[in-house]
């Protein structure tokens, strides 16, 4: 899946995806008022409000980006019909071409993780049938539990050309409590970003691997670090525009080759509508507003490893 990654990054010059993290703050009135309309103020009618917001943004952007994040907790807090919104949103996107990293931070003893693996990337055993339950394409993976925890993922990913996206240095403003804490003298977030590099060396595609780290756009000094140390990794860098990432910090995390890293941007996109950059599009052109989005930051970035 690293293969399809690069290509449609290559397709469309944007190396940059769309986290569809979807708030009912976030959604217009008259996509909420029309879900109500018929399914009452229930979670079904949440998550249709949901839905069709997802859908109108995927349809104004997908020829522009490569892929897109879906965050599954926005879903889970409306139970089993947010859960089926999740689903529904990856089978639409991967229709649309595009690749879908499932953002849900598993991670957990080797027989709990396998599950985990299995319902995300892999195919689960029914009788005498298999079954690809949420089939993303990524998934993000916690790995404080260390390599049982993590290994149950990549067996999957191998048999089934799948990808983990591994959290390395995350961009919260208190992921440093643990990840910055020295052990022999080093940032405990360099040990794991060369244990990632050990795991990626045996998932390996042409040039890159199918096991990436997630390390923040806010902390653009250490992913200088890390990308000395992850060479072969593919970066997902969050924390760009809302969370105060700019193009212009993110030039170190790419290699000289343009390639290695993908950047998110979530509510920067999906809730366009709501700054006064793009305020003149209104509630009732929301997507518009976040193709416009996508478009200033593919500009930003790439203007940013042009001039680096």
């Amino acid at each position: 899946m690293i293969h399809k990654l690069i290509s449609n990054i290559k397709k469309t010059k944007a190396p940059i995806v769309v986290g569809l993290d979807p708030m009912l703050s976030y959604i217009p009135e008259h996509i909420k008022q029309k879900a109500f309309a018929e399914f009452g103020e229930t979670l079904e009618g949440a998550a249709e409000a949901i839905w069709q917001f997802n859908k109108e943004i995927v349809d104004c952007t997908w020829d522009l980006i490569p892929a897109v994040k879906p965050q599954i907790a926005m879903y889970e807090q409306f139970g089993i019909e947010g859960l089926k919104v999740y689903k529904k949103t990856i089978d639409y996107c991967q229709e649309k071409g595009l690749v879908v990293i499932g953002d849900i931070k598993r991670g957990d003893i080797g027989s709990t993780s396998a599950a985990y693996a299995t319902g995300h990337l892999g195919k689960v055993q029914v009788g005498s049938k298999s079954y690809a339950a949420f089939n993303e394409d990524f998934a993000t993976v916690n790995p404080y539990l260390g390599s049982d925890g993590v290994k149950p993922f990549i067996d999957v990913c191998k048999e089934e050309k799948k990808g983990l996206f591994i959290l390395v240095k995350t961009s919260n403003p208190s992921s440093g409590e643990f990840q910055d804490q020295l052990v022999d003298g080093r940032p405990l977030y360099e040990l794991v970003g060369e244990k990632v590099a050990e795991w990626g060396e045996t998932c390996m595609g042409d040039t890159y691997s199918y096991v990436g780290a997630v390390v923040g756009a806010t902390y653009p000094e250490m992913g200088r670090v890390l990308r000395r140390i992850m060479p072969k990794t593919y970066i997902l860098v969050p924390g760009y525009g809302a969370q105060g990432g700019q193009g212009k910090d993110l030039v170190h995390f790419f290699n000289e080759d343009g390639l290695g890293a993908i950047v998110n941007s979530s509510r920067g996109i999906i809730a366009a509508y709501k700054q006064e950059k793009y305020a003149a599009y209104g509630p009732e052109h929301f997507a518009e507003a976040s193709r416009a989005a996508v478009e200033d930051m593919v500009k930003d970035i790439n203007g940013a490893l042009e001039n680096r």
